[in-house]
């Protein structure tokens, strides 16, 4: 089938075009290492990484790349603050930033790039940029980028020249711009800040141009895929469009732009002024990082998403009844018995399957595939107990393998010793009809954090989530 993306510079679902001789080139904006990632980060790369699983299970060959920026101006102002190196700041929290990501069961980037690794490829296409005219000099500041130079600047984010001067970014701003929106293509050394040698002024690179310099070493001047939150397309992703198309000539500079939209917490904005910053390590120390991964993939990915209290605890209850169905699906496969689940188009898994890869398919329509899971289960939850071995084993299978697809592992609870005892020594209690002392029984597992449930087919017992 084909997989079909909206694309943010067309504004149009588009067919991406599936490389033939070489692998799907996806470029993803990294964090800035200064400070904890937060759950809106995680929403972005939790996105991305079901995107690439997707991909590579349907067949597809992904370089996934992710740039880091490891030199910036919040990275000084924080290693100022703690009387420390920007380096050593830019470390502790690439570490951190890795450390969560592996928490959160992303695995699929194929290549980390730290800005401060590729600074030679930063600085040779600052030189083709003003060699080429795009960018000019300020003394004893740096070089910027010319927006004047770009007739396109703007089309990613539907702005024109004049709508593009009230973008500012974090690293831009100086009385002596041409224009409002240049941005800072090279920062001349300032005392006790990072510094490399460059012919044109030694300095550190702006923001912008990391991204680009990365890519373009990597891919080449063009490439397929670009991903990032909706936050940076506008001035960043544009900046980015203006610098490699200036310094290569060739248009365009990524095929397919792909934006994942806002988190917001209970409606506003993010912000530790607010008191509603949440990281990724204080999200975790609470919940399973399988929620996390069912908010973001219940809600499509271009919408904003409004985390609360109650979408946390509905997601916990889906992830739990799913956890459940799985876990009874085992006990059912482990009775060996020959029922044979009677034909039910709401049973029919190959047109599930089918159904979950073509929302996939269409713009990655993720809350629409995990719809079609939910709904097998609910409908196979009325008719759980008639389902033979060899069905149940099936249906676990097919579950499984669709699952992994988007990132989610049901694995089984290993059930201790102590809970088996005491569920079989209830279920010797009620074959003789001592029902205070079987209810007694179930109060001691309960007490062990686990559940008995009594089926047509005999106990099954499970671990509370």
């Amino acid at each position: 089938m084909r997989v079909r993306i909206f694309n943010t510079l067309s504004q149009k679902i588009e067919e991406i075009k599936k490389p033939q001789r070489r692998a799907l080139n996806l470029f993803v904006c990294g964090p800035t290492v200064y400070d904890y990632p937060h759950i809106g980060n995680a929403r972005t790369y939790l996105v991305f990484d079901a995107l690439v699983r997707f991909l590579r299970n349907t067949g597809w060959k992904v370089y996934y790349l992710q740039n880091i920026t490891d030199v910036d101006d919040k990275i000084i102002a924080r290693a100022k603050e703690e009387d420390q190196s920007p380096a050593q700041i830019a470390k502790r929290f690439f570490d951190i930033y890795k450390k969560n990501m592996k928490a959160l069961g992303i695995s699929t980037v194929t290549t980390y790039a730290p800005a401060t690794k590729y600074m030679k490829q930063i600085i040779r296409q600052v030189e083709v940029l003003i060699k080429k005219g795009y960018a000019y000099k300020i003394d004893k500041e740096g070089y910027y980028f010319d927006i004047s130079t770009f007739p396109d600047y703007g089309k990613l984010a539907r702005r024109t020249a004049l709508q593009a001067e009230d973008g500012v970014s974090r690293i831009d701003d100086s009385v002596h711009k041409k224009n409002k929106g240049d941005f800072a293509l090279w920062k001349f050394s300032k005392d006790g800040e990072p510094s490399w040698k460059a012919k044109f002024g030694n300095g550190r690179p702006g923001w912008h141009i990391e991204d680009t310099a990365i890519s373009e070493d990597f891919f080449g001047p063009q490439y397929d895929l670009h991903g990032g939150a909706m936050d940076l397309k506008f001035p960043h992703h544009e900046a980015e469009i203006a610098q490699q198309e200036s310094a290569s000539g060739k248009k365009p500079f990524v095929h397919c732009w792909m934006h994942a939209g806002f988190l917001t917490v209970n409606g506003e904005k993010m912000s530790k002024s607010l008191g509603n910053f949440l990281t990724i390590e204080d999200f975790l120390k609470k919940d399973r990082p399988e929620i996390l991964r069912l908010i973001a993939l219940s809600n499509h990915y271009r919408s904003p998403l409004n985390y609360t209290d109650e979408v946390v605890e509905q997601n916990k209850k889906k992830w739990n009844s799913l956890v459940e169905f799985f876990g009874k699906l085992e006990f059912i496969a482990l009775q060996k018995n020959s029922k044979i689940l009677k034909k039910n188009k709401s049973f029919d898994l190959k047109k599930i399957e089918s159904n979950f890869f073509e929302a996939l398919n269409n713009d990655f329509n993720t809350p629409k595939a995990l719809a079609e899971i939910f709904t097998l289960i609910s409908n196979l939850n009325t008719a759980l107990w008639t389902i033979g071995s060899k069905d149940a084993q099936n249906i676990l299978n097919s579950l499984r393998k669709t699952l992994a697809t988007l990132g989610f592992s049901i694995k089984t609870t290993v059930l201790p010793m102590r809970a088996r005892k005491l569920a079989q020594e209830r279920e010797l209690c009620r074959a003789s009809k001592q029902f205070t002392k079987s209810d007694d029984l179930r109060k001691k597992i309960n007490a062990l954090g686990f559940e008995v449930e009594d089926t047509p087919i005999g106990q099954f017992l499970y671990q509370k989530q």
